[in-house]
């Protein structure tokens, strides 16, 4: 595949799962959304259909890695080429990126009536930046994910643990040598293992398990012109970044020890 194809099949993929898995969250999280108040099991099945409707979409063109974790696995594994890796991220970031717009387009009313409703910002009236910030938290989370409990250590090891069982799983189970990715049954085990990963071990962090799916949107929320949106909480970004990495390559040398 041409690396035209990896990276507009990454791009458009990327966008799909972002489109798909922050609209569920808006849908759960916002003021005036039917959905309101769905609960997590919506949020964890939103996901992993975001998931497949966007392999489905970029698997033709770019074997539909959509996480960079997944490339990295893969690279080290040896189905994905090292030149071609700069590609698949390219893509990826900025495939997520647009997705986190089509968010905000698709719920822009909500949004409003949201971050304007004295309900939700008035919680922040009078106290400190830090407490209206944590009035406007839950808008953040449409984008991206954040701790239940802000502990460093447990928080990384936490996305770690939670995107080496989806990169070993997609490295045992559905994708061709030749680097082209998963075929028809992998894409949808792949959505049924992120399911599962999030309704195990998705709520310490929000298992962001796949770093531009929560950095392109975070670079998103900042720019967005939402009010009283509150702070990106940059100083957490770094771990839903870090922590999928290095559980991706685990996989793929754990993949390359045991299964190869």
């Amino acid at each position: 595949m041409s690396s035209h194809d990896i990276f507009i099949g990454e791009t458009i993929g990327t966008a799909i799962l972002i489109l798909l898995g922050g609209g569920v969250c808006a849908a759960v999280t916002l003021k005036r959304s039917k959905a309101r108040n769905a609960g997590w099991l919506a949020i964890t099945f939103g996901w992993g259909f975001a998931v497949l409707t966007g392999a489905y979409i970029s698997a033709p063109l770019s074997g539909a890695h959509l996480n960079p974790a997944v490339t990295l696995g893969l690279a080290i594994e040896g189905g994905t080429k090292w030149s071609d890796v700069p590609v698949y991220l390219g893509g990826q970031i900025l495939g997520a990126m647009i997705g986190a717009v089509l968010v905000w387009l698709a719920y822009y009313g909500q949004f409003h009536a949201h971050l304007t409703d004295p309900e939700i910002v008035g919680e922040g009236e009078g106290k400190s930046v830090e407490a209206r910030e944590n009035a406007a938290g839950p808008v953040l989370g449409v984008f991206s994910t954040g701790p239940e409990i802000r502990n460093v250590v447990q928080n990384l090891v936490t996305e770690i643990i939670a995107t080496f069982v989806l990169v070993l799983a997609i490295l045992t189970q559905g994708l061709n040598g030749d680097g082209k990715g998963l075929g028809v049954i992998g894409v949808l085990i792949t959505a049924l293992v992120v399911v599962g990963i999030g309704l195990s071990i998705g709520g310490p962090t929000g298992y962001a398990i796949n770093p531009v799916r929560d950095l392109g949107p975070r670079i998103v929320h900042s720019l967005l012109p939402l009010p009283n949106k509150g702070g990106s909480d940059w100083s957490y970004a770094w771990i839903p970044v870090v922590g999928p990495l290095i559980g991706g390559a685990i996989a793929g040398g754990l993949y390359n020890i045991a299964f190869a």
